[in-house]
């Protein structure tokens, strides 16, 4: 799948100035033939669920068993790779009627790693104003994000996916006020040993609702992909200092490439549909910030075709 050993699909420099690099290439290939040992320190990825999505060059329809062996293999080349303190941060969904799916696929990764956080992200939340109280100041209740719509008699809504957060030992010190939130009430700030300023712990809740979508095939054409801020969330979690190089080995349409070119962190993403990586690129192109980065990275987007999504 992909090519081996060839030349980048796109190298070039992201909005803020970082280097990033796309492989067109199996994952587990890249992993090993491309990155030193030791050489990443976050990983944040979405790998394909194994629930049959019509992605462009990828079988998403396999044997449980195969699917799980298959994640525990990616699990051990991204091993190699990742630095002694480094994160791998990996979403994984579940279709109601399946729940066991995300937690099936963390026993696997665990076979390598320590699961050190489990983070939640909501991409739909109902705020009922009696519920919010006087603070929050509601003139209405508030029914905020979006989702899938199911028909069903037996499952509600599936709004939320995992975040797993895996690190070698599960002691890998992280960032928590990077992306912080104020305190409700202000008495706390005096109140709490060691607040010390308007910031609190955001918590393993996080709402990161998806962009409106008008035309899917214009604005999402990809079948299963996250926000830009849920992997610029991770990297900051983590700590942007200690972050030399992010990579992302199913970087799909490249919202991780975008986070990463918008925080300054270099980046390495894999794929293996072409389409898919020439929509990462013209987004990384979309908002560069310099003159100089914006014809670097017009002058590298590629042709291809445009990613079928039946």
């Amino acid at each position: 799948m992909g090519t081996s050993d060839g030349p980048p699909f796109f190298a070039g420099v992201g909005p803020a100035g970082a280097p990033v690099t796309l492989y067109r290439q199996d994952c587990r290939v890249g992993l090993r033939r491309r990155l030193e040992r030791g050489s990443v320190d976050v990983v944040v990825t979405s790998p394909p669920y194994n629930r049959g999505v019509a992605y462009g060059a990828y079988d998403d329809d396999r044997p449980r068993s195969e699917y799980l062996r298959w994640i525990r293999g990616v699990a051990k080349d991204i091993g190699g790779a990742l630095a002694e303190r480094g994160s791998f941060f990996l979403n994984v969904g579940a279709m109601p009627s399946d729940p066991w799916l995300p937690w099936d696929v963390a026993r696997e990764v665990r076979r390598t790693f320590v699961l050190q956080n489990v983070l939640h992200w909501g991409k739909s939340i109902t705020i009922e104003r009696a519920a919010a109280g006087r603070a929050a100041a509601l003139d209405r209740d508030l029914a905020l994000g979006h989702y899938k719509p199911l028909t069903s008699t037996r499952f509600v809504h599936g709004a939320h996916e995992y975040i797993f957060h895996f690190t070698r030992d599960g002691a890998v010190p992280i960032d928590r006020l990077a992306i912080g939130v104020p305190y409700q009430d202000k008495s706390n700030i005096a109140r709490w040993k060691g607040a010390g300023s308007d910031v609190r712990c955001r918590g393993n809740t996080w709402f990161l609702p998806y962009p409106t979508i008008r035309r899917r095939a214009h604005d999402r054409p990809h079948p299963a992909s996250f926000p830009v801020e849920l992997p610029e969330q991770c990297l900051k979690l983590h700590g942007l200092a200690r972050v030399r190089l992010a990579v992302d080995p199913f970087v799909g349409i490249g919202s991780s490439a975008v986070a990463a070119g918008r925080l300054g962190v270099p980046f390495v993403g894999f794929d293996v549909d072409p389409a898919y990586l020439a929509v990462a690129v013209q987004r990384l192109a979309a908002r560069p910030a310099s003159p100089v980065a914006a014809a670097t990275l017009r002058a590298k987007v590629p042709r291809a075709r445009r990613p079928t999504v039946k």
